[in-house]
Parts: structure tokens; C-alpha cells; sequence
């Protein structure tokens, strides 16, 4: 099947320019400048093209690469609400066409084990590409020997260590260092949760026997200072374990955000995401909320002040490329008989929040209100997220020998963001009535139209699994 993608506007980290694209089965095989398309690929009799799309007015974009979702992640006595099939669908009609999940290994597991797990989950119900970070919950001499198996056989690049959570995943200084030295020996990626989990513990246990129990108070008990001191703590062991490349995943805080610029200042193999969530909302308006609905808000770390200046701080991280990504956390978990498992006790509400599907959107309002540029929008939605992971050029960029993973959006279409509407397995939305200006138009997914016209055409276990090479930004 030949596609021939004409009169849209080419959107990648060099610019905007006018561009006709030709898909030739999965892959993109040219790309030419208006008027240049040679003549047996014109519409019309006799056409080597069998299919047309017309992008006149809309941006053509990589599909989206979001590198940070938990879909059927077991948390709380309860597990994610979107499993893979419902998950990447969702992650489809939002223009995203990559996802990379996390494989759970805890204390006394078998890592390779574990992971097995997570692909039998996945394997044929995807509807889109997805590949697998490896959480180690339990470093030991057995998890540091998979470790490197993993990035040699498995196409496992990445592992995500915590220092929160003690008792379920968390990992002391010492495990840290050692789980960093091994990968600085590798060259593989070391994703970090860096909030202080121990002292954290102990302000919320002192929050709930004073009879605070709501919502806010996961937001009260997980200050951003705790966040800046673990990032602070996490930077360090990298240096000491050898520059170990080290990325921080969902970073929520100015405090945090300014140990990751003074650490790439320095020249040291630091990067940082954050999520659409700590760049809108806030503890005040919706952890805030009133009665148990700031439930629907709790997430690990907790959405910030907006007395303070993390938003603006984030926003202007993005354009510095101190934070290089944005992904999701997407973690979602129904109000209803799981979110309300911590009514009376804010420390047993499922802590996620459900954004899969609104990513490209809500970054794009950054565009919109002049905080990034149009390539930056891509940049941090789908080239970024491709090269730190090990999938580019394969993924993130419209370029010949790229799969076809493309993106028509309309700059000029209007939505308005509501759980009546959006297409993940939850029963509210973390975004209900943001207006958005721009929309999701089509989708192809390795040259499969996979949303069209309002419609989906997608398929469970038309996702493969995706093996990844070492990040593309070591130094």
C-alpha cells in the first residue's frame, strides 16, 4: 500500500515547511517540496499512489512517544483501570503511536521473570508500538546480572529505581549506587522516582493522627522540598557511580528542577521529564478540592502550589531543554470503588492520574500561548522521547526509512476535554472542560490509518514489541 500524505505543513525539530510525504507499506519512503512530486505518484489514472490524504491546513507530525505509562499496574490493593488493549487505543485517538511501560520486579522476584509477566499482558492486545523499562524493586547480585541481560538480549535499555514508597519499591543509597554502577558499565539509563519516602512516611503519619485524612494532604505531606533533596541525592550517587546516565521521571518542582540544570551545566548525563499535570494544575484548585473529589488529583509527587513558581519554572525548563521530555505517568484508577479506597485515609488512595490521550493535545496549548515553539512542541512529544530511549530514527521523526508513525493535526479545530467523551477505561477526567485549540485529525501507525474522520480503525495486537538500543544523548 502506497499513501501520499500532500498539501500539509512537515512539523520536526528544524522548522515548519509545506511537504508532500509518501508512505510506502510501513515506512516513509520520500519526502518533496510542493511541486516537485514526479509524475506517476500524481492523483489520478495510471497513479503508482493507492491512497491520498489530504493535509491541506494541518500540521503532519511524528507520532507521539510517550515513554512513561502503567498500564495494569497492580497498586494499592487494586490495578490500573486501562489494561493495554484499552490503553494504546486511547493513546491512538491522541496521536500517540509509542508507548514504553514499565515491567514491575519486586523484592525476592526474578527480573526476568517479572518481565515475561509483563509481556504476556501486552502481546496481542496493543494497538499501538510499545516497548518495556524495567522497574527493579528489589536490588540485589541476582537483579544487578539481569540488569545486563536485559539491555543485551531483551531491548531493555532503562531501569526505574525509587526512593519513595518504602516497604513496597523503595531502594536505600546503597542499592542506588550499586544499580548505578552496573549501569554506568552498560550505558544504560537509570529512570529515578526522587521524592525522600522515609520522611515522607513520617509526615504523613503525623498528619493522619492529627485527624488530617483528605486528599490535600498527600499534597501537604510530600513537600517539594523532599523532591529537591532527592533529586540532590540521586545527582550525586550518579557522579559517584561513574557519570551514570540518569534521567528523573514526572518532575513536579522548581527545587528539583534546578539540581537538573546546574547538573547538565556541569556536563553530567542528567535529563528529566515532566507530565502535562505539573504544568496545569495545582494543590489549591484540585488536590484542593472540596469534599473527597481532590482524589481524582492524587498522584506521587503531588501537584504543587500555584502560589509558587513551578509551572512557570517547568514551562521555561522545556525551552531550555532542561526538562528534554514530556510523557504522562498515565496511572489511571476510577473514582469510584478505587480512588475512594482512601476515604478517611489519604495515604490509601491509588495514587495516579489518567492522561494518555490528552498529551499532545495539552502540550500543543503551550504553542498556542506562546510558552514553546512548534518544533519544540515536537521535539518534547515524540524526537526527544525517541532518541533518549533508543528508538530513533525508527520512531519520532517523518523521515525516510522512519516508520510511518505520522500525526495530521488541525490547528484550527476546537474540543473541549470531558469524560463523556475521551476513550480511556476511567470514570472521570483529570481535564474536564479544558477547552483545547487543536485537535488530533488522523493517525497512522506504521502506515496503518488507525483514526480517521472521527472514527477508530485500530486493532488489538496490531502493536508490536518494540527492542531499544542505548539512549542517543551520553556524553
Amino acid at each position: 500500500m502506497r499513501t501520499l500524505i500532500t498539501g500539509g505543513t512537515l512539523v520536526d525539530p528544524l522548522g515548519a515547511t509545506r511537504t508532500e510525504v509518501l508512505v510506502d507499506g510501513e515506512t516513509v519512503a520520500a519526502l518533496f517540496t510542493p511541486g516537485s512530486l514526479p509524475d506517476g505518484l500524481r492523483d489520478g489514472p495510471g497513479s503508482a499512489v493507492d491512497r491520498v490524504i489530504d493535509a491541506t491546513g494541518k500540521y503532519v507530525i511524528p507520532g507521539g512517544v510517550d515513554v512513561h505509562t502503567h498500564m495494569e499496574l497492580p497498586f494499592g490493593g487494586t490495578s490500573a483501570s486501562d489494561t493495554f488493549a484499552t490503553g494504546t487505543a486511547a493513546a491512538a485517538w491522541g496521536g500517540t503511536t509509542t508507548i514504553i511501560d514499565f515491567a514491575v520486579q519486586r523484592t525476592g522476584e526474578v527480573v526476568e521473570e517479572s518481565l515475561a509477566a509483563w509481556h504476556a499482558k501486552a502481546e496481542g492486545r496493543c494497538a499501538v508500538d510499545y516497548g518495556f523499562h524495567m522497574i527493579v524493586g528489589g536490588v540485589d547480585d541476582q537483579a544487578l546480572k539481569a540488569m545486563d541481560h536485559l539491555v543485551a538480549n531483551e531491548g531493555v535499555s532503562s531501569f526505574k529505581l525509587f526512593m519513595a514508597y518504602p516497604g513496597v519499591f523503595y531502594s536505600d543509597d546503597g542499592q542506588i549506587l550499586r544499580a548505578m554502577q552496573r549501569a554506568a558499565e552498560s550505558g544504560a539509563l537509570v529512570m529515578m522516582h526522587a521524592e525522600n519516602g522515609l520522611a515522607i512516611d513520617v509526615l504523613a503519619a503525623q498528619a493522619l493522627a492529627r485527624g488530617e485524612t483528605g486528599p490535600v494532604h498527600h499534597g501537604h505531606t510530600r513537600p517539594p522540598e523532599l523532591e529537591g533533596e532527592a533529586t540532590n541525592r540521586a545527582a550525586v550517587l550518579a557522579r559517584v557511580a561513574g557519570n551514570c546516565p540518569l534521567y528523573f521521571v514526572h518532575m513536579s518542582a522548581s527545587e528539583a528542577l534546578a539540581v537538573v540544570s546546574a547538573a547538565r551545566g556541569a556536563g553530567h548525563n542528567v535529563f528529566a521529564e515532566t507530565c502535562p499535570q505539573y504544568l496545569y494544575l495545582s494543590l489549591e484548585e484540585h488536590l484542593g478540592a472540596p469534599g473527597f473529589e481532590g482524589a481524582k488529583y492524587v498522584a506521587s509527587p503531588p501537584l504543587r502550589t500555584n502560589t509558587a513558581s513551578h509551572h512557570d519554572d517547568l514551562w521555561r525548563g522545556l525551552r531550555t531543554d532542561d526538562l528534554a521530555v514530556v510523557s504522562t505517568d498515565h496511572c489511571p484508577f476510577c473514582f469510584r470503588d478505587q480512588k475512594e479506597l482512601g476515604r478517611g485515609d489519604f495515604t490509601r488512595i491509588p495514587n495516579g492520574i489518567g492522561t494518555v490521550e490528552h498529551r499532545i493535545d495539552l502540550v500543543y496549548q503551550g504553542v498556542v500561548n506562546g510558552r514553546l515553539s512548534l518544533p519544540r512542541w515536537v521535539e518534547t512529544c515524540a524526537t526527544t522521547p525517541a532518541r533518549m530511549f533508543g528508538l530513533y530514527p525508527r520512531k519520532g521523526i517523518v523521515a525516510p526509512g522512519s516508520d510511518a508513525d505520522i500525526v495530521l493535526y488541525d490547528p484550527a479545530a476546537r474540543t473541549t476535554i470531558s469524560a463523556a467523551t475521551h476513550h480511556m477505561n476511567l470514570d472521570y477526567s483529570a481535564w474536564e472542560g479544558f477547552r483545547i485549540a487543536g485537535k488530533v485529525d488522523t493517525v497512522l501507525s506504521r502506515g496503518t490509518v488507525v483514526v480517521a474522520g472521527g472514527e477508530f480503525h485500530g486493532r488489538a495486537g496490531h502493536g508490536r514489541y518494540l527492542r531499544r538500543g542505548l539512549s542517543q544523548y551520553l556524553r
